[in-house]
This record gives C-alpha cells, structure tokens and sequence, in this order.
C-alpha cells in the first residue's frame, strides 16, 4: 500500500499541496531557504565582534584579538549584505516577478548593511548601559559575566538592539525574525519596532510583551509577565486591522515595573519615576512620580 502511494498519490499530493502554501506565500518568488540559520548565524557572528571571549567558540588570545573581531565584522557584513538583498528583492513592488535580482534592491541592500556595520559600536555602548543597569538591579548578580551568559534578558535585549537598528533602516523581516528567535529562546517577545532607552532592565524576564509602538524611557526596570500591549484594533473598511498607528503604551524615565502588570493603550502615557505594582491592569496614563498598586 504504502509503495503505491509512493508511486502515485505522492506527486499528486505535493500539487495540490504546493498550490495551498502558495497562497500563504504569496508568489513572489521569495525563498526563505536557510534564512532562520543565517539569522542564528548574523547573531553569534555580531556578538563576537562585541563580546569575543564571551561568545567566540574558542580563547581568543590577546595579540589575535583584533584580527579576530575584524573578520568577524567581515563575514557578518558580507552575510547581512546578502539576507537584505534576498528580502529587500523579495518584497520589492517595482519587481517584475519571475525575475531573480533587482539592481536597486541590491544597491539598498549593501548600503543597509553599511548602514548597520556602522552602527554596531553606538549598539555596544548602549548594551554595556543596559549590563550595567542589571548589575546594580539585580543583588544577584556578581560579574558582567553572568549577566553576558546566564541572564535571558540580556539575550533578549541584546538582540532586539541589533533588530532595531535594522528595523530602522526599513529592512523588511529580518528584524521580526530576530526578535522571535530571541522569543523561542527566552520567552521575552520585544518586537523590534519599540523603542526603549538605555540602562534597560528585565529582571527573570519570563512572559514580558512589549509591542511594536512602545515607547520606553531610560533607566526603566520590568519584571516577568509585564505587558505593554495594544486595546482593541481599529478596523479598515474591509474589516482588517489598520497598520502604522500607536497602539501602545509610552513609559518615562525612572520607572518600575512589577510582575504581572498590564498596560495597554496608544494613549496610556506612564510619567517619569512612577512605580506600577504587581498584576495592577492599567488603560488609563499615570502623573508622574506616583504609585499604583492592587488593594
């Protein structure tokens, strides 16, 4: 029986299976062939660039450090010239389909990944902020070094810093990939398009949502299970939800975060120095410098 399936009914299953997932996606012609390793790969690529004994598969010596930081910035710019390349071509309007390269698109694509190479020592500088803020947050933690290997927050935050500045450059879905990769790993969701200041902090990490239009101030702490989401959508006339507007939460400098808090809303502004308590569930913006907590 199962001979006579692989004779026959296989190839009419892979038709009829191949025009469903067509429609899922699209007919462009885009290939995510590998992309989730290369973005695996792009990640342990910049992070041994920045933190090289931390992450390099091996002890780099002293007098090999420079050689080895720059080739690392090498393969990581040549790899991130080419997964912008393949998304930017992919999700080009101007492209005529069928068609396997757009020269515009690999000219926006280089200097993309110019953009973002140049980018990477401003990144470093506000990822040592945010070790720092978990070093004097956090009683347990004894080194930056356990923060760099043992804390998911920093792995979570430090790639959505590298996500963002992608994401600022308008390089389409490599950023949301990157984000959720640090999703599977940690359980933190940070959607690349947030912004958030330095000395940022999420202490356990566990179930914290931050979504695409928060705004997040400097020297802010969360705890796990912290919600920064959206209310209900606004609807377009076909009834879909309407992109590009602010649905969620802005929060000031100096704040504190419990766990299990809730805040939703584009208009829910949380004023500098305020203090949300455990599970407390926010709709409405809080004045500065105030306490809120479940009675």
């Amino acid at each position: 029986m199962i001979e006579q399936w692989l004779n026959t009914a296989a190839g009419d299953a892979a038709g009829r299976l191949m025009k469903i997932t067509s429609l899922a996606a699209g007919e462009g012609g885009f290939s995510g062939y590998g992309m989730k390793s290369k973005v695996q790969q792009l990640i342990w690529l910049l992070r041994c660039a920045m933190y090289p004994n931390i992450y390099s598969a091996a002890l780099v010596r002293p007098q090999a450090l420079r050689a080895f930081v720059t080739g690392k910035l090498q393969e990581a710019a040549e790899l991130l010239s080419e997964m912008c390349a393949c998304v930017m071509t992919a999700t080009c309007t101007q492209q005529i389909k069928g068609t396997a390269d757009c020269d515009a698109c690999a000219e926006k694509a280089e200097a993309a990944a110019c953009a973002f190479m140049d980018s990477l020592c401003d990144i470093a500088k506000t990822l040592n902020t945010d070790i720092q803020a978990a070093y004097e947050g956090d009683p347990a933690a004894r080194s930056n070094e356990e923060i760099l290997l043992a804390y998911p927050a920093f792995e979570a935050i430090s790639i959505f810093r590298l996500a963002h500045r992608l994401f600022e450059l308008q390089v389409p879905l490599l950023p949301r990939m990157m984000t959720e990769y640090a999703h599977q790993l940690t359980g933190i969701d940070i959607h690349p398009g947030a912004v958030i200041g330095d000395y940022f902090f999420i202490d356990h990490g566990t179930g914290v949502v931050i979504g695409e239009t928060t705004v997040i101030g400097r020297h802010v702490k969360l705890y796990q299970g912290v919600t920064l989401g959206a209310k209900s959508f606004a609807n377009d006339e076909n009834g879909n939800p309407v992109k590009g507007v602010k649905r969620h939460p802005q929060v000031g400098d100096h704040v504190v975060i419990y766990a299990g808090a809730t805040i939703l809303g584009g208009d829910t502004v949380i004023g500098d120095g305020c203090v949300i308590g455990g599970s407390v569930w926010l709709t409405h913006s809080v004045p500065a410098g105030q306490v809120v907590y479940n009675r």
